[in-house]
């Protein structure tokens, strides 16, 4: 059997694998499933249609899955998806997604996520990424792979941070992040330079940080000139794929991305 505290209120019609572990004073609603091997420390609240993967670990005051901070919010059955060796820190908090968007927010595998962290409705988190105390995304925002924020970091509604992206403690992000730099700013924040000790800890080749590099002196040169920055890019990207990925993000971007 799964081992629950007895002060723990698990719903009969919770799915909980053998050897999940529930803390004291936790409470499991009726639509969650949960995996091998997580852990539930003492006064976790998971709610909501909420599936969670295997050897997470949740600890006290957690609350994932709980109905959306919207006003457009009207009850409908909308969900929340958790993969595989996350850690979620106290007072972390997830919200299930609105019919309006996808209907789902979800979270890969392998991220930390400190106390007070806070992942709105519809979001998606990637997989190893690192959300340090305070740092929150409202809704519908993107945090692909290997994404490092910084404390108290905030993101708006809609925009995308790059994956490999190192954004600095109390940065304002109101448009898109660049993927493979480092990006800081209180009021206006801007990349300032790659984030290479980041990438080489990732395992990246010291050839393919120096071809970002190229590609940043591209990006400050032409900052105010979207033409002529997505031409050089055009050229530094037929030998790197990481500057094409970079070429293309910032083609995409809607709002216009956080520049140098």
């Amino acid at each position: 059997m799964s081992r629950i505290h007895p002060t723990a209120l698990v719903d009969r019609k919770a799915e909980l694998a053998v050897d999940v572990e529930v803390g004291p004073y936790s409470i499991v609603g009726p639509h969650v499933r949960v995996d091998a091997g997580t852990v539930i420390g003492p006064h976790v609240v998971l709610t909501g249609r909420t599936s969670v993967g295997k050897r997470n670990r949740l600890f006290q005051f957690t609350s994932i899955g709980e109905i959306p901070q919207d006003r457009k919010y009207g009850g409908e059955p909308t969900t929340t998806t958790i993969g595989d060796d996350n850690v979620f820190r106290e007072f972390m908090t997830i919200n299930a997604g609105t019919a309006q968007d996808r209907g789902d927010t979800k979270i890969g595998d392998g991220n930390l996520f400190l106390a007070y962290t806070h992942v709105a409705h519809d979001c998606v988190v990637g997989s190893r990424t690192v959300f340090a105390n305070y740092a929150g995304l409202a809704g519908h925002t993107t945090v692909e792979d290997d994404v490092i924020l910084g404390a108290y970091a905030g993101a708006r509604q809609f925009i995308r941070i790059g994956r490999y992206a190192f954004v600095g403690a109390y940065a304002t992000m109101n448009r898109d992040v660049l993927p493979f730099f480092w990006s800081a700013g209180e009021r206006d924040v801007r990349a300032w330079k790659v984030n290479s000790v980041g990438l080489e800890r990732k395992g990246f080749s010291k050839e393919r940080v120096a071809a970002l590099q190229r590609a940043y002196r591209v990006l400050h040169k032409h900052r105010h000139d979207r033409a002529a920055l997505l031409a050089g890019l055009d050229v530094l990207a037929e030998t790197s794929d990481d500057v094409k990925f970079l070429r293309d993000f910032i083609a995409s971007a809607k709002d216009g991305v956080h520049g140098a």
